[in-house]
């Protein structure tokens, strides 16, 4: 099974490197190469495309067991399957497929450009813009928090090229890395998740053919409110991951360690936070398969995706704070993986969407649900 091949690669190919991954805050190049040749960046890129023709939940399932050992390392594989290679294949012209999937499943990274120092939450108030030159528009403004950006060769951006009209002159651009007025700003010193480059993106007169639009002119904010569900399910289950991954490294240590003459999981103090945790982690699981399911048979699944990462999130983080009380002063150290699971995992109610906008998401469709 797909599920199985990758936790092999994750315990062999990224364990090792874990460590050093995050002390010097950048995925080993040659770990991104075996990404690309196990198949784990074109999942669902098209055959003739060099890709894997693989599914949506084959996806979930390969950024949920890599995020078990480095969720980190699971940015690009999610990014790569939620967002670059579904856009491109979906709304791309046949020039844009036949020049850009290949790269992006065999071996290019992809990166995708939407906030903005002055757009977080409110992602169409961007004040990147594009004006038309002849056959080409030029770029002017600076993208903030973009993941992959370090590495990627490859860039979706969103601008605003008719401010005249709103959200609604969001157009979305393919962007190459070498393309002139286009530059990687700095690299943020975050606190988790640190193999993976955050960076910001500079345009100063980035001039871009008019060829190199995604889609139709002025819909990017349907593209990027579409696609961005997408995105959150693959989050929940990078979460889901995270949260798994820490029980599992620290269940054996309970296991091991002795207190008054019995390992600590004979408590049963112990047992019952044990169970409860495992059981919210399962519901999580399901929470977000659900939400694949329907991502896969093409019904509404705008609720369940919201619902999947907001639970997914709060579960994960206190997973990873009880796994850390449970390890004791041990888990307080770099020792032992707890506490980068911790660092990691607070990300997940900020990014694609906070736990507030999620909330917000749930109550306006059980309000519509109720009042159809």
């Amino acid at each position: 099974m797909m599920r199985d091949t990758v936790r092999k690669f994750a315990q062999e190919q990224i364990a090792p490197l874990v460590k050093k991954m995050d002390e010097e805050q950048k995925i080993d190049e040659g770990l991104v190469k075996a990404l690309f040749d196990n198949g784990l960046m074109g999942i669902q890129a098209p055959e003739e495309y060099g890709g894997s023709a693989s599914n949506f939940m084959v996806s979930v399932l390969t950024v949920e067991e890599i995020s078990k050992v480095d969720a980190g390392v699971a940015i690009p594989v999610d990014i790569h399957s939620t967002l670059m290679i579904p856009l491109i294949k979906r709304l791309g012209t046949k020039a844009q497929k036949d020049k850009y999937l290949p790269r992006l499943a065999q071996d290019t990274v992809g990166s995708f450009a939407l906030s903005e120092t002055s757009s977080g939450s409110d992602a169409f108030g961007m004040q990147t813009t594009a004006k038309k030159d002849g056959n080409h528009f030029i770029l002017n403004g600076s993208k903030c928090w973009i993941s992959n950006s370090d590495i990627a060769d490859i860039f979706i951006v969103f601008v605003n090229a008719d401010p005249s009209k709103g959200y609604k002159g969001i157009t979305a651009f393919i962007v190459e890395r070498d393309t002139e007025g286009f530059t990687i700003g700095k690299k943020e010193q975050k606190l988790g998740l640190r193999s993976s480059g955050t960076c910001q993106l500079h345009f100063d007169n980035c001039r871009v053919p008019e060829e190199n639009i995604l889609g139709e002119f002025g819909q990017g904010y349907k593209y990027a409110a579409g696609y961005l569900n997408e995105g959150r399910v693959g989050i929940a289950a990078q979460m889901v991951g995270i949260a798994q991954g820490t029980l599992d490294a620290t269940i054996p240590y309970l296991l091991e360690r002795k207190q008054f003459g019995k390992d600590l999981f004979s408590f049963q103090g112990m047992q019952h936070q044990i169970a409860r945790i495992s059981t919210q982690i399962e519901a999580a699981r399901l929470l977000t398969y659900n939400a694949c399911r329907l991502v896969e048979s093409g019904d509404s699944f705008l609720k369940e995706a919201a619902m999947a990462k907001f639970f997914a999130s709060e579960i994960a983080q206190e997973t990873t704070i009880k796994c850390i009380d449970w390890m004791g002063g041990v888990g307080f150290t770099k020792d032992f993986p707890q506490e980068k699971f911790y660092r990691d995992v607070k990300v997940g109610s900020i990014y694609e969407g906070t736990t507030n906008i999620q909330l917000n998401t749930i109550a306006k469709a059980i309000r519509k649900e109720y009042e159809s």
